[in-house]
């Protein structure tokens, strides 16, 4: 596909279009990394003091971490074992069904 965009005048007509958004205001606009951030985004980025005591300390944060996914996994172990359960009770029924029916 690229070898028939290069060879119509369609072709060359989307690569020019192409290659001018890229140079549009917008792209213009991103940051890229190589770009210190201005004094502006240094301010936002700053430490505010006032909102030190709402900062979560890192060893409380971690534990609640773990809590939270120890819970998750006994959750998810009782939903697969409350499933296995059903399947088993079932598949007895099943077979005393099977089996009640072939005695008559």
């Amino acid at each position: 596909m690229a070898f028939f965009l290069s060879r119509t005048n369609i072709g060359s007509r989307l690569h020019s279009h192409f290659q001018g958004t890229q140079n549009d205001a917008l792209s213009l606009s991103r940051r890229q990394f190589h770009i210190e951030p201005g004094p502006r985004e240094q301010a936002l980025l700053a430490e505010d003091p006032s909102l030190r005591k709402y900062k979560s300390h890192k060893k409380t944060v971690r534990r609640l971490k773990r809590v939270g996914d120890v819970l998750t996994i006994v959750v998810v172990a009782g939903c697969c074992y409350e499933i296995y359960v059903k399947t088993l009770l079932r598949e007895e029924a099943w077979k005393a069904k099977a089996a009640g029916e072939g005695a008559s």
